[in-house]
């Protein structure tokens, strides 16, 4: 099956062809940085991350640029706040937010563009759009997009360009998405924008950029007049992308993304998370409840990105069974014994047929549900081949199971996350390694009662203790 994605933008399934053979160029929108993100953000995030890692995985040469929101109302008003220009504002919301993708796994992006770095990109936009009869400057200097010049607005989301209200303009960031007035391109200097250092001079005055223009002139200027893949929130279907639309093929005449992706939203009680309702819990508040970054990873990747996710601690713990089920069974492959004259126990056919679902699963519009259900029929299916071989297999046949799972995980990202969480310094093993020694004396000495304290204090300490016949494992399970 070829790889195939649902675009928004045409409400079909298509066959997915970069507009260059085995490079893609993806376009993210990113987060406003005036506060910590949600779970429900981070859900988009995840998302990206999978469609990242997945389009490397089938071998195509992907750069992947996700934005950094550094001026819109809201950081202006929290920044007049706090006293600070947004320049100094932001930089502790943007060092949160990289470091809780990293917590969560998420691959760096080739580019991180912040639209204050791209102020002459965004002028020069402006300007293009006035010069093509889409843009005209009101008496206060700002500039605005007329929506009425633009016969295709309202493809994207649906939305009627009958339904346009001529005249009427909105300036602000945080217009109702039900409005389809002519919408802000450059924004006159205000003197809360003047109290921040949000100001930058242009040909029609001194002002700021609109949220919306924000994200077409630095895609632009990243990856080209038109892009392959732009991913977002289904919430920024209208009016960001809508506007995105307008104003980047009013500038050039040319097609401005061949694939849209949206992600549904995090549900929370039946309800969208967001912190307009109040209801939202951010990755701090679970990691300190106890649950690990790589649950949270797994919990947000366990649906498809166009269905709704509802978040509970019932589905964390899901999340941590099924986690549990995928370790356990990476523990077997890699304690098994092998032995030249063994069998294969079919290990490299049954391989083989989950590298083959898994990936049908994926070209599948990024079917997760199905690729970890082909994972654990793979789980299951080699657990039994290995039940029924008794003994010691081929190295060759458990290096197949092996690389199928290291090869998905590529995709999926959970092993490799949860190896890192569980680091441990040489201090800490070498005390783990101390109290084990402290526990085999005790019960050859038949002291089991004190054999068990140790026990329970390695697992006060987070260490999970197995006894094999070639002695105690252990492992940090938090």
């Amino acid at each position: 099956m070829a790889l195939r994605f649902y675009n928004t933008l045409t409400r079909e399934t298509e066959t997915f062809e970069p507009l260059e053979e085995g490079r893609v160029g993806i376009y993210a929108c990113g987060p406003t940085v005036y506060q910590r993100p949600h779970i429900g953000n981070y859900r988009t995030f995840v998302f990206n991350d999978l469609l990242h890692r997945y389009l490397e995985w089938k071998g195509f040469d992907v750069r992947f640029v996700m934005n950094l929101t550094d001026v819109d109302d809201k950081i202006i008003r929290n920044a007049r706040e706090a006293g600070q220009s947004i320049d100094d504002f932001v930089e502790e919301h943007i060092r949160n937010f990289l470091d809780e993708l990293a917590t969560l796994g998420v691959r760096p992006a080739d580019a991180y563009p912040r639209a204050t770095d791209h102020i002459d990109d965004m002028v020069g936009l402006v300007q293009r759009l006035i010069d093509n009869g889409h843009g005209y400057v009101a008496e206060d200097g700002s500039v605005y997009f007329d929506i009425s010049s633009f016969p295709d607005y309202g493809k994207l989301s649906g939305i009627p360009l009958d339904q346009v209200r001529k005249g009427e303009r909105i300036s602000s960031d945080d217009y109702e998405k039900e409005d389809v007035r002519d919408f802000a391109l450059w924004k006159a200097a205000k003197a809360e924008d003047r109290d921040v250092d949000a100001v930058w001079k242009t040909p029609w005055g001194a002002g700021r950029p609109g949220w919306q223009l924000e994200c077409s002139a630095m895609s632009m200027a990243e990856l080209g007049e038109t892009i392959d893949i732009h991913t977002g929130g289904e919430d920024l279907v209208f009016p960001h992308h809508e506007d995105e639309i307008a104003q980047s093929e009013g500038a050039t005449g040319r097609p401005f993304v061949r694939v849209w992706l949206h992600a549904r939203h995090l549900l929370m009680r039946k309800e969208k998370m967001s912190k307009s309702l109040g209801n939202v819990v951010r990755l701090p508040d679970l990691l300190h409840y106890g649950w690990k970054p790589v649950e949270v990873r797994y919990f947000l990747l366990s649906a498809q990105y166009r269905n709704e996710l509802l978040f509970s601690d019932a589905a964390l713990a899901d999340a941590r069974a099924a986690l549990r089920r995928i370790l356990d069974f990476r523990d077997r492959l890699q304690t098994t014994d092998t032995a030249a004259d063994a069998g294969d126990a079919d290990l490299p056919a049954i391989s083989r047929r989950f590298l083959a679902a898994f990936e049908e699963a994926l070209d599948d519009d990024l079917n997760t549900p199905a690729g970890l259900g082909a994972l654990f029929t793979f789980v299951r299916e080699t657990h039994a081949a290995l039940d029924e071989a008794d003994g010691p297999v081929t190295a060759d046949a458990l290096d197949a199971a092996r690389r199928a799972l290291r090869s998905v995980d590529q995709v999926l990202g959970v092993l490799a996350l949860h190896d890192a969480s569980r680091d441990v310094d040489e201090d800490f093993a070498a005390w783990v390694e101390e109290r084990l020694q402290a526990r085999e004396d005790a019960r050859a000495e038949k002291d089991y009662p004190a054999a068990d304290a140790i026990r329970d204090e390695l697992a006060d300490a987070g260490v999970v203790v197995e006894d094999t016949p070639k002695g105690p494992k252990w492992k940090v399970e938090r």
